[in-house]
């Protein structure tokens, strides 16, 4: 495999991984994410998260009615090896209290090569300022 192809890979992960995230699809992140994922998010009050339980609660949540899209905006993509990582900013776009509203969010997600298969296995999401 090359190094773009593994770069072309990590991208089309990377928005899988949003996909099942805005759809609510559990089954899907379990199986891009390693058992031991750790972050840090703002919904972890600056704590390191390790383990996927902390985020099945929010799939565990009902399913919102109203369409979800996120869009990767210029990512950056570094191959080190079995290691990837893939920063960029996140446009997730919504619709609250009737109007259409755009949020931002800094991004790094680092993959690891397992078996011959990337697994999620970090990642750290910020506000973007």
């Amino acid at each position: 495999m090359s190094l773009q192809d593994d770069r072309d890979s990590i991208l089309d992960l990377t928005q899988k991984l949003l996909v099942c995230i805005t759809r609510g699809d559990w089954d899907t992140y379990k199986e891009l994410c390693c058992p031991s994922l750790t972050c840090f998010e703002p919904e972890a009050l600056g704590n390191l998260v390790d383990g996927l339980d902390f985020h099945q609660y929010y799939f565990n949540l009902p399913a919102s009615s109203t369409p979800v899209q996120s869009t990767i905006v210029a990512p950056h993509i570094r191959i080190m090896g079995d290691v990837a990582v893939i920063a960029y900013v996140r446009l997730t776009q919504k619709i609250a209290d009737g109007k259409p509203v755009t949020a931002a969010m800094e991004e790094t997600r680092v993959w690891h090569r397992q078996q011959g298969k990337w697994k999620h296995v970090h990642f750290h999401r910020s506000p973007a300022r």
